[in-house]
């Protein structure tokens, strides 16, 4: 939802961030592992109750995925790998993220984040499927609520604020929701 509101109307802005930082000299397959590193050291903190860090460090994966795609375009570096590797290392990161605060409230013996922890992995798991079964058939589909910045954003604001069972459960109705979304926006494709 916000990058079809946004689309890359922010990339000069991040490009020139960038540029002044590295100059050009750096493949964008480094910011794809940076933001994947940085998710890893997320679920840590998580795990370590380290929350606010962990938020941080959530907000630094989000970034370094624009800058991934905002360089790899503005070097002309787009290639068909990178964008494989983005996609499968955004898929670790945000199940790996799920899987720490699974750990963490599995730990604490509280069954209900622990359940609303599996709805929202599988939701998760499925925006991002079903976006790419609907494209296997020839359907756009990047339309919906709680793609993965919108994600990133409440689990960022969870661990910051403190928020982190109300996030939970606003990310297990609208994950799921938004699968919806897309399997009305193909069934409405396909039936025309």
């Amino acid at each position: 939802m916000i990058s079809n509101k946004i689309g890359h109307r922010l990339d000069p802005y991040i490009y020139n961030l960038f540029e002044k930082i590295f100059r050009e000299r750096v493949n964008p397959n480094l910011f794809t592992f940076m933001g994947f590193f940085s998710t890893l050291l997320a679920s840590f903190l998580i795990l370590e109750e380290f929350w606010i860090s962990a938020g941080l460090f959530i907000i630094l994966s989000g970034f370094f995925d624009l800058i991934d795609g905002v360089a790899a375009r503005r070097l002309g570096k787009v290639t068909a790998f990178g964008g494989f590797l983005d996609s499968v290392l955004d898929r670790y990161s945000d199940l790996l993220l799920l899987l720490s605060l699974l750990i963490y409230y599995l730990k604490k013996g509280d069954p209900v984040p622990v359940i609303l922890t599996s709805f929202v992995s599988i939701g998760t798991a499925l925006i991002p499927y079903v976006r790419a079964r609907a494209e296997a058939a020839n359907v756009p589909c990047n339309i919906g609520l709680m793609e993965r910045a919108e994600r990133i954003i409440l689990l960022s604001a969870g661990t910051l604020l403190g928020w982190m069972t109300p996030m939970l459960w606003v990310l297990a109705i609208l994950t799921h929701f938004t699968v919806l979304q897309r399997i009305y926006h193909v069934w409405k494709k396909l039936r025309n």
